[in-house]
This record gives structure tokens, sequence and C-alpha cells, in this order.
């Protein structure tokens, strides 16, 4: 594509955020922490979603996976998403049977199912992709696809856009998140949706480029987790064509293109010292294995905040 698409001024936005889960400092769940989570970002409209890449899904064991997926389904009355996950390795082949069950579980719930990339998925080309995808939706009422750049899990893959043309013509597969980090990419994609099946939902990931609202994205964001509040109120703003819009967007984009530098998996740390900054959790603890953010970040992200205090 050789521009960006016309701005759709005062479009409604459908957000999506991929919540955290904040750890106290033995190290464990800080279960009230996350479920005043998940009521916050459900509260102000936003819809939350859980066992996610923000969540820790891989390191969640099936157990507490499913806590987390019954908390969500009582705070927001059944109405969350969530990541479909299947952990394997590299070789594996698509394993069916556990995408239906993780799905199964999300949709006894309420929930609807975010197709999680694993190996056995993404590996298999993009007409192996898609077959597998359209094996789900015959099997689930609705669900949401999800390309996932390698910056994040090493078993992420983004497919071409025919891929993403047969994906929509999935019926049951309501939208996709696209998290390639690249404009030119999502733009193509709202362009082929535009064109080809006007009520799929692009849902933006690109933590360094949310103004992509603009165009005609939708978002699922694990920046979002970092406010859900001011996504509300930057999305209200957009859609009564308001001018504040842009001065809250380039904050939060500020925050963005902060939290997600490289190492990008690192932002998670970042989440998780705004969320103590702001009292909403009583630790900035991460599980082992998870990259750390310098303290220095602190004093970055208490400037970000303090600039973002005027539109709480």
């Amino acid at each position: 594509m050789a521009h960006a698409p016309n701005l759709q001024l005062g479009r409604p936005i459908t957000g999506m955020s991929a919540v955290l889960v904040p750890f106290d400092s033995a190290g464990e769940i800080d279960w009230s922490a996350f479920e005043a989570h998940i009521a916050r970002t459900h509260a102000v409209g936003i819809a939350p979603a859980v066992n996610m890449d923000t969540g820790y899904v891989q390191l969640l064991d099936v157990a507490t996976q499913v806590r987390i997926l019954d908390a969500a389904a009582d705070i927001t009355n059944h109405s969350f998403i969530a990541g479909a996950f299947v952990a394997d390795s590299p070789g594996d082949k698509f394993a069916v049977g556990a995408y239906l069950h993780s799905c199964d579980a999300i949709e006894q719930r309420g929930g609807t199912p975010v197709i999680f990339p694993s190996h056995g998925l993404n590996e298999s080309g993009d007409d192996g992709w898609v077959s597998a995808l359209a094996t789900i939706g015959r099997n689930v009422d609705r669900f949401i696809g999800f390309e996932l750049g390698a910056m994040f899990v090493p078993y992420g893959r983004i497919v071409s856009l025919d891929a993403y043309s047969s994906l929509m013509e999935i019926s049951s597969c309501i939208g996709a998140k696209h998290s390639s980090l690249q404009r030119g990419l999502e733009w193509d994609r709202i362009a082929l949706r535009d064109t080809q099946r006007p009520d799929f939902k692009v849902f933006t990931g690109n933590d360094l480029a949310i103004d992509m609202v603009m165009y005609g994205s939708d978002y699922l964001l694990g920046l979002s987790t970092f406010a859900p509040d001011l996504f509300a109120k930057r999305d209200s703003l957009w859609a009564n064509q308001s001018r504040d819009f842009y001065e809250l967007n380039d904050l939060l984009q500020y925050l963005g293109a902060f939290a997600f530098r490289n190492p990008v998996p690192a932002y998670r740390h970042n989440a998780a010292m705004f969320l103590e900054l702001r009292g909403w959790a009583a630790s900035s603890e991460v599980p082992q294995g998870i990259p750390r953010r310098p303290d220095s970040d602190r004093e970055v992200l208490t400037t970000i905040l303090e600039s973002l205090q005027q539109w709480l």
C-alpha cells in the first residue's frame, strides 16, 4: 500500500486490554490486586483479556490459568477475552485437541478465545495456519485470531496478506490481533478488511503506534494495562472528535515508546512498576525468567505519570 488510509474521525473504538498479573514481594500472584485490575478495566468499558503474554500465560500452570478464567468470568459477568494457549516445543505438530480444550474452558465461562500462537500452529506454513484456524472455527462459536511478532515470543509469526484474507473467510473469526509493530502491514489489513469483510475487527497490538485506531483499527494492547482509565478517556475523546485526543494519545504513546523498547518482553516489568506507582499493586515483582528493567526506569515512569495526572 503506497500511503496511509484516511482517518476515520469519530469512529467508535472497541478496546481490549491484556491484563497484567501483579506479583507480590514473595514472588506469588497478588490475587486481590489482579482481581481489582480486571474490575477497573471492565468498569471503564474496556474488555479485559486474560491469559495473554502480558499475563505471563506461558509460565502459568493449568490450575492457575483456570483460576484466572474463573475470576475474569465472575468479575465481568462472563464478558471477557482470554488466550487459548497450548504449550509445545519446536517440531511439534498442531495440537488441535489441546486448542479446542482450551477454547472450551474459555467458552464455558462466557469468554471469547484468542488463539495464541504455538510452535505447532506457526511452523506449518500459511496454508497450514489457515487450515488449523478453520478447524478451530468449526468447533467454536467465535474466536479472535492472533499474529504475534517474534520480538514478543520465539514462536511468533506474521502471516501473508493472502493468509489473512483466508482468515477473514472463517465466519466464526470475529477479528484478529496484529502485533508486528509495523504500521504498513496493519494498514494493508485494514484496507483488505474494508473491502472484503467490514464487520471484521483489526485489533492493533502495536504498542509503538497506538494511534492506529485513527485509521480503522481497534485494539488489544498490553500498554493499556498501564492505564485502562486513560485509554477509555482517549477513546471517548476520539468518538467526540475532540482535539484533546491528540494530546492524551501523545502522552500515552510516550509511555509506550519507553516501555516497549528492546528487549520488548521487559515491558511487563515496566507495567508492574507503573501499577505500583499508581497504588494499584503493592510490588513491582515479575516472575523468574522475565526480563527486568533497571531501577532508573522508575524516575522516567514517575515523570510520565505526573504528566498524565491532568487527565485523571
